[in-house]
């Protein structure tokens, strides 16, 4: 297929899916410019033939931008911004260049027609017009690779924060999980107990409680359960900020409601504040698995 056909088409493509994402963006007024700004490049004759490929560029630009998250939102309008101001720059680049070429043919029949005429003035003329033009393409190249530059340093900016904050947040984590590591150890020092198994979760941190917690076909805490609820408290008290929610899973004897409801007048007699805890059933148990309490720091 040959360029003539090709540089059409492919404008053709731009000016529809400008079309359809215009009326796509209407409720986005930055979108809604964005796709003004190309649509007016490719509605001037003197250069909607130019940039096919800058001006799809833009359009992928700018559709990302539109359906982009919140979080993302501000650096695909930056990216979108610059794409379209890099199709302009590069249409008039590309129609200067064209101007170019066909004042250097002028100068070429000026100087045919000089060798009859006034050959050192027609000369100069077109000598002068071929600079004027070099120099308006050279300066509209300079600002298309200037916007590029600070496209491309932008987005290293922004992956060297990104770096700095997982960084940061990592170091946080350890931080708090030392924090409360120092914690568990404390509780188990002053009430002499070990701290039931735990685990970190997005819901929190989960003690889990077995079946071995509760008297045989009671909801009445044993020795161990006991053991382990004063060792809770203690961690409770050592985390002042945090809330505790006991999940109780039942059998045919004992409801996990009354479970839950036990280990929480256990903990409140410990000498936590009856506002930091919330007990509630969760359905059927298992030998391992009796309590679990979910504590949000």
């Amino acid at each position: 297929m040959s360029m003539r056909r090709i540089v059409p088409l492919a404008l053709g493509l731009v000016l529809a899916a400008l079309t359809a994402v215009t009326a796509f963006a209407a409720e986005n007024p930055v979108v809604v410019q964005l796709n003004q700004r190309l649509a007016r490049l490719q509605s001037d004759p003197a250069l909607a033939e130019f940039a096919a490929y800058e001006k799809l560029q833009a359009q992928h630009a700018v559709i990302a931008f539109d359906k982009a998250r919140r979080s993302q939102r501000e650096t695909l309008q930056y990216v979108a911004e610059r794409r379209v101001e890099i199709a302009e720059i590069a249409a008039r680049t590309q129609a200067a260049r064209r101007e170019a070429d066909r004042l250097d043919r002028t100068r070429s029949e000026l100087l045919v027609e000089a060798s009859r005429r006034e050959a050192e003035r027609a000369r100069r003329e077109a000598e002068r017009l071929r600079v004027q033009a070099q120099i308006q393409a050279e300066e509209t190249e300079r600002l298309r690779l200037a916007a590029e530059a600070e496209a491309l340093a932008r987005q290293e900016a922004e992956t060297t924060l990104d770096t700095v904050a997982g960084q940061q947040a990592s170091r946080l984590s350890t931080a708090r999980q030392r924090e409360l590591k120092l914690a568990r150890e404390e509780a188990e020092l002053v009430s002499g107990a070990k701290l039931p198994a735990s685990k970190f979760e997005s819901r929190g941190e989960v003690f889990t409680l077995g079946a071995d917690a509760f008297a045989s076909g009671s909801a009445k805490l044993s020795g161990g359960g006991n053991a382990s609820a004063s060792a809770l408290a203690a961690y409770l008290q050592a985390n002042p900020k945090a809330r505790a929610r006991i999940e109780g899973y039942g059998d045919k004897q004992t409801p996990g409601q009354r479970r839950a409801d036990a280990l929480r007048d256990a903990l409140a007699a410990g000498g936590v504040q009856r506002n930091r805890l919330q007990s509630a059933a969760k359905g059927a148990g298992t030998k391992a698995r009796a309590l679990e309490v979910v504590i949000t720091h």
